[in-house]
């Protein structure tokens, strides 16, 4: 199993992309999120994988760096089956807001003749807190983050051999989601900044952490592998060794700080 990380960035940066990325399984993929808009293909294109064998889409939230480059899947996948050139059926999961705001927009920005294709092999499908859906062969539980800025979900996934990966969405793990992150193998955790410029950036203003804060938080609750994204992007030279050094002083486990195209094996 494989984690592509096609962007890294919050909503704003310009020095990477938008925080996306594919789940890779034998071949399967899962897409989460889709970044802000059709950089989202050019991000797939660098990592060789043709969109048209994207099946499987999650979408965490309906916020701009989220959700619009999904719209760009859209749009992608209801022209290839009405060209000929994309096989088969579609499925782009998230909560209520999100598939009601994705069937608006595709309303309002697509033709007929695409928009015929939703509900019939591209679906977008509901899914309800602590709901377990199989994906790609493999268990995943959505769940409510709890946010208070905008409804959000994030998943645990059953890796097999008893092991779990944790998507948190763009917030700090709350409370209500600890124990789907306690003792988990592996966590994607957002990171806005370094705690040593936390005055600069503010990350709290944004309901967003520090480095520091999703190192402990991980530390705590028995996390094995820790990746961190959905950053800043002033220090993008240095934001791998810059956060490394900073959150190995709080965490013991495998930390990860991937720039964008960079691929982690989820061993």
């Amino acid at each position: 199993m494989k984690l592509i990380m096609l962007g890294t960035g919050n909503a704003i940066t310009t020095e990477c992309y938008n925080t996306c990325f594919i789940i890779e399984d034998e071949g399967r993929r899962l897409l989460v999120d889709g970044g802000g808009g059709n950089g989202l293909l050019h991000q797939l294109k660098r990592v060789h994988v043709d969109w048209r064998d994207l099946r499987e889409i999650f979408v965490t939230h309906r916020h701009m760096d989220h959700i619009m480059g999904i719209m760009w899947m859209v749009r992608m996948i209801c022209q290839g089956m009405r060209t000929g050139r994309y096989e088969g059926e579609a499925f782009i999961y998230g909560h209520e807001k999100v598939t009601q705001a994705i069937a608006v927009m595709a309303g309002q920005l697509l033709t007929e003749k695409e928009t015929a294709f939703i509900g019939d092999r591209l679906h977008l499908v509901t899914v309800a807190d602590g709901e377990s859906r199989t994906i790609n062969g493999r268990k995943l539980t959505f769940f409510d983050i709890g946010s208070t800025k905008e409804k959000q979900f994030g998943f645990s996934m059953d890796m097999g051999d008893g092991k779990r990966l944790v998507c948190c969405g763009d917030e700090p793990c709350h409370a209500c989601e600890e124990d789907y992150v306690r003792d988990c193998d592996w966590l994607l955790h957002e990171a806005f900044c370094l705690d040593s410029q936390a005055d600069i950036y503010k990350p709290y203003e944004k309901h967003h952490s520090t480095v520091k804060d999703a190192c402990e938080l991980a530390e705590r609750l028995g996390v094995r592998h820790l990746v961190l994204y959905h950053t800043e992007d002033r220090t993008i030279e240095e934001r791998k060794r810059l956060y490394k050094e900073e959150g190995s002083a709080y965490f013991s486990g495998g930390l990860y700080v991937p720039d964008d195209l960079e691929t982690i094996e989820l061993d």
